[in-house]
């Protein structure tokens, strides 16, 4: 006998340009307490809207032009995303860097220099071998804790296996590093940002197969 209770699977599929404002909405209220973004972005009271103003910009501009952005959720509901940029497209072309600049300078305002050098001293260290990049993994935090952030996960890294591709990430919650571990990654490196209060991030490298 089925049990009729019992929560259904998340489904995963790829995103699409509609989907943009969706995303960039529920990444908002997903890193509303994130240690890095709340430093970038200090206003308590606005940081949601400029965090998905941000997304939203990322999303048009760098995610979902190459693909590999999917989204996870119960019941037809988008409820979680992980942006990830195939190999040898995790850098943003200076063209594409300038285009943001005025669309971020609506967003983020007077925190918009120190946002892309913060942004910037990040990119200084990333790995340039080829690479699956998660650039973003969020859930809506009334779906936390439901599997969707490991359905995303085990989906882009089975293809990295099948591929024999590794994969890399920068968190920046130090207690999400066991999450990832369990995932095969493993940290090689905690960088601290250069800034006044600004937080560590750590990089972490993941081999196929791991």
């Amino acid at each position: 006998m089925t049990d009729q209770s019992a929560p259904s699977p998340p489904a995963v599929r790829d995103a699409a340009t509609p989907d943009a404002a969706e995303i960039a909405a529920l990444l908002g209220r997903a890193f509303d307490d994130d240690p890095l973004w709340s430093w970038l972005v200090p206003d308590e009271a606005s940081r949601v809207r400029r965090l998905a103003g941000v997304f939203e910009i990322m999303l048009r501009r760098v995610h979902l032009p190459h693909g590999g952005t999917e989204l996870a959720g119960r019941d037809a509901r988008t409820e979680a995303a992980a942006l990830w940029n195939p190999p040898g497209h995790w850098h943003v072309p200076f063209r594409v860097q300038a285009a943001q600049t005025l669309p971020l300078l609506r967003v983020l305002g007077a925190r918009t220099p120190v946002s892309l050098r913060t942004l910037g001293a990040i990119e200084k260290h990333h790995p340039r071998e080829p690479h699956w990049y998660l650039a973003v993994l969020g859930t809506d935090p009334p779906a936390q804790g439901n599997g969707l952030g490991s359905a995303l996960l085990r989906s882009r890294l089975d293809r990295c296996d099948a591929e024999g591709m590794p994969a890399y990430l920068e968190s920046s919650k130090e207690r999400n590093l066991p999450y990832y571990e369990r995932f095969g990654f493993k940290v090689t490196r905690e960088l601290a940002l250069p800034g006044k209060g600004a937080p560590s991030i750590w990089l972490m490298w993941r081999a196929p197969g791991s």
